[in-house]
């Protein structure tokens, strides 16, 4: 037998799935999950993801600007709330930080789908999110549910990074990114309203302290963090679904 210069991979070395595959098949889960009796309960936790890449956003946006990350807390009906020291920030900083917040989910989901289009990238990501989360567990979460989630979800994407298949962690990334990229639509209500609450009470919501802040109407930043969010996640499904 003549050995061949290029040897035929072995089954192991090829995907199970290509990269647009996974992008269909976590579509028709997330589908799946509107029509399962128990669905809603069965996706609460991608709801609360997307309050703590929300909060995150508020406190790492901050931290970039030369503000200090002090707390974050988060609750099952999906409410979050974050403490930053904004001392020194003059207005401009001080509403970065609060659209920080409000665009956190689809960068968060631009990011997973830019690094998902390979089982390398998704691994590294996962690592990145699950150590990012481990000392965001230990420096900043302060309530209960807060750190038990926080340290699932820190915990899942260790898992999968270090333990997982390749197709099962690049599928898992691309499913979360489609779910944070589901909620910059189902959750746009918040860009539209004065108020928010949790349970410590009735707060101005962030568009509302944009406003005050920065003097346009509280539907114009609304409206331009709800642009600036279809931009981005834009951008992570082109590079996601280029060849």
């Amino acid at each position: 037998m003549i050995p061949r210069d290029d040897p035929v991979p072995r089954p192991a070395e090829r995907p199970a799935l290509s990269a647009r595959t996974m992008l269909l098949v976590s579509g028709g889960i997330t589908l799946a999950l509107f029509v399962l009796p128990f669905g809603g309960v069965i996706a609460r936790p991608f709801v609360l993801l997307s309050t703590l890449a929300h909060e995150l956003g508020h406190g790492l946006t901050g931290m970039l600007l030369g503000g200090g990350f002090r707390r974050l807390e988060m609750w099952p009906s999906g409410a979050g709330v974050t403490e930053i020291d904004l001392a020194g920030f003059g207005r401009l900083r001080q509403a970065l930080t609060l659209a920080g917040g409000l665009v956190g989910p689809a960068v968060a989901s631009a990011l997973c789908f830019a690094l998902g289009r390979t089982s390398r990238g998704a691994r590294a990501c996962l690592l990145g999110i699950g150590l990012l989360l481990g000392l965001v567990e230990i420096l900043v979460v302060r309530n209960l549910f807060g750190l038990i989630f926080t340290a699932l979800v820190a915990a899942a994407c260790l898992l999968l990074a270090l333990r997982g298949t390749p197709a099962a962690a690049q599928l898992a990334l691309v499913f979360v990114a489609v779910q944070l990229a589901l909620s910059v639509f189902s959750r746009a209500d918040y860009l539209f309203t004065r108020v928010a609450g949790n349970p410590n009470g009735l707060f101005p919501s962030d568009v509302e302290h944009m406003a005050r802040l920065l003097w346009l109407p509280y539907w114009f930043w609304g409206v331009l963090c709800g642009a600036f969010s279809l931009a981005v996640l834009g951008w992570g499904l082109r590079m996601y679904w280029r060849r």
